[in-house]
């Protein structure tokens, strides 16, 4: 009994690229970012590359995957089939830009309007990544004000400090970018200490006897309703000491807000190539530290139907 790796995986990779993307796409298609080959061919690919690689992860997920594409057709109703089309339609502005910003070595007119697209695209993307658990009643640690936020949050996060160490790299590094890395991690790091705080405290009315409508005693379960584990108890019926939730959250903070915030502030007084090492380093923590954030984000969440298997 544990959250799938796949959708730990996904929801990390995923926001990474997408903020990545979005960046690329303001910054590249305006003219901020220079149009060079290798910048814009590494960029572009590893954009493109974590969010291929997460909405391939997400079909593991799936029992029968090769039905994955009947999703799209509940786009009225399921922001998981919105998700789906959005993901796909954000590709078609993205290549048109990596085309004309990476391949033909242009900014302005219509590659500037690619990006605009593609950006408008990864952060409609995130929106329905992040309703797709903000809408679900039935788990209240999700069914807050600070899920979607915190999607966005962490997609411009990850993005921006990405971004950084893609420019440092190529020695094109920007101070402006470097303050927007900064600051979105210790935003980032405030938003997360938020939403705990938030769910430590959270009081759920929901009791046995009002989900099963039983009223005069206290119901309990003695036994369960079948004889096997199910999805929703594998994946939203985890339990999770709390001195083992308490230092895995110290982890996540170590690893995706603390030590990238340090190498970020450091990398303001270190020469190249100093700078894009650190830099490189923040990154590479910060995307790690993530997959532990992303992973108690499952783990600590809690399925209402759990009150039918005894559990409070």
């Amino acid at each position: 009994m544990h959250p799938a790796f796949s959708v730990v995986f996904f929801t990390t990779a995923t926001g990474a690229g997408y903020g990545l993307l979005a960046l690329l796409g303001l910054l590249g298609g305006l003219g901020y970012i220079p149009a060079d080959f290798w910048l814009g061919f590494v960029g572009m690919g590893l954009a493109l590359g974590l969010i291929a690689a997460g909405l391939l992860s997400s079909t593991g997920h799936l029992g029968r995957p090769e039905r994955a594409w009947r999703a799209f057709s509940q786009w009225r109703s399921s922001w998981l089939s919105r998700e789906g089309v959005a993901s796909v339609a954000t590709f078609v502005p993205a290549c048109m830009f990596g085309i004309g910003w990476v391949f033909l070595g242009r900014n302005g007119g219509w590659v500037a309007i690619a990006g605009l697209l593609a950006a408008a695209g990864a952060v409609t993307t995130v929106c329905t990544t992040g309703m797709i658990y903000a809408s679900l009643k039935p788990i209240a640690q999700w069914h807050s004000r600070y899920t979607l936020p915190a999607y966005l949050i962490f997609a411009a996060m990850t993005g921006s400090v990405l971004a950084n160490a893609l420019l440092q790299g190529f020695k094109l590094g920007s101070t402006a970018v470097l303050i927007c890395a900064l600051l979105a991690t210790l935003i980032g790091w405030g938003w997360k200490l938020a939403t705990w705080r938030y769910n430590d405290r959270l009081e759920i009315p929901t009791t046995a006897n009002t989900a099963t409508g039983l009223a005069g005693g206290s119901v309990r379960s003695i036994e369960w309703p079948h004889t096997e584990e199910n999805y929703l108890l594998k994946e939203m019926g985890f339990r999770i000491a709390r001195k083992h939730s308490a230092k895995l959250r110290r982890i996540a903070q170590g690893l995706a807000f603390i030590a990238p915030a340090v190498l970020l502030a450091v990398a303001f007084a270190l020469p190249w190539p100093f700078v894009a090492i650190a830099s490189a380093l923040a990154a590479m923590s910060q995307l790690a530290g993530m997959l532990v954030e992303r992973w108690l984000f499952f783990a600590e969440a809690k399925h209402t139907v759990t009150l039918y298997y005894g559990r409070e």
